[in-house]
C-alpha cells in the first residue's frame, strides 16, 4: 500500500464523538513515550501528522486521520502514565476502555511496546486485557534502531516467553523505527490485506 493521503480529521474526548461514516479503524496505543507519534508519522509520510513530544501523556483525545479516502488510522492515548484509581483498570482510561470495548468500526488494534525495555507488567495485562474482550491486535516493537541486536532479541524474546504463559498463539508481530523505516512495508501491507479482506 502506498499513502498518497493522509489528513488529521478530528479528536474526540468520548467514542460518541467519533466519525460516523462507517470506515475501518485502524488504532495505535502503547505506554506513553513508546514513539506512537514518530511511527504514525513514518507509516504516513508525514513528518508533522502526529505531534511528537518528549512530554509523556501528550495525547488525551482519541484522533482520527483519514488515510486514502478509505480508511482511519487512529491515535489513542497512551496508558500506564497518570496514577490510576482502583476502578481504572490498572492504568487503562474510561476513554480507552470505551473506545476499545464500543466502536465498532475498530478493525485492529496495533499495541506498540518499546524494545530497548525487558517486558513491562502493564504492557502484558494490557495484552491480556485484549484477550479477555477479543479484542483483534497485534504488536509493533519500537525503536528497534535504539538498542543492539542482542539486546534486543532477548528483550523480544522475553515478550513472546511470558505471553505463552496465557496464550497458545501469538499475535503478528512487527519491528520497527521511525528512524531507518524498519516496519513499515510490512505494517501498511498487512492493513492493506485486511482491508482486502473486509470487502
Amino acid at each position: 500500500m502506498i499513502i498518497k493521503q493522509a489528513d488529521f480529521i478530528c479528536s474526540s474526548s468520548k467514542v460518541e464523538q467519533c466519525p460516523q461514516n462507517k470506515l475501518p479503524e485502524y488504532a495505535f496505543i502503547g505506554r506513553s513515550n513508546v514513539g506512537k507519534s514518530s511511527l504514525i508519522n513514518m507509516l504516513t509520510g508525514k513528518k508533522k501528522l502526529a505531534k511528537v513530544s518528549s512530554t509523556p501523556g501528550k495525547t488525551r483525545l482519541i484522533n482520527h486521520f483519514i488515510i486514502n479516502n478509505s480508511w482511519y488510522l487512529v491515535d489513542l492515548p497512551g496508558y500506564g502514565y497518570a496514577k490510576a484509581s482502583k476502578n481504572d483498570r490498572s492504568g487503562f482510561s474510561k476513554i480507552i476502555i470505551d473506545y476499545i470495548e464500543r466502536r465498532e468500526e475498530m478493525t485492529l488494534l496495533f499495541v506498540l511496546i518499546d524494545s530497548r525495555l525487558e517486558p513491562q507488567k502493564i504492557d502484558i495485562a494490557f495484552i491480556n486485557f485484549l484477550g479477555e474482550y477479543e479484542i483483534p491486535f497485534a504488536i509493533i516493537f519500537t525503536k528497534t534502531d535504539k538498542t543492539g541486536s542482542e539486546k534486543l532479541n532477548k528483550n523480544i524474546e522475553a515478550y513472546k516467553q511470558l505471553l505463552f504463559e496465557s496464550w497458545e498463539e501469538l499475535p503478528n508481530m512487527f519491528y520497527t523505527s521511525s528512524k531507518t523505516q524498519a516496519g513499515k512495508d510490512e505494517i501498511l501491507t498487512y492493513i492493506d490485506n485486511v482491508n482486502g479482506s473486509l470487502n
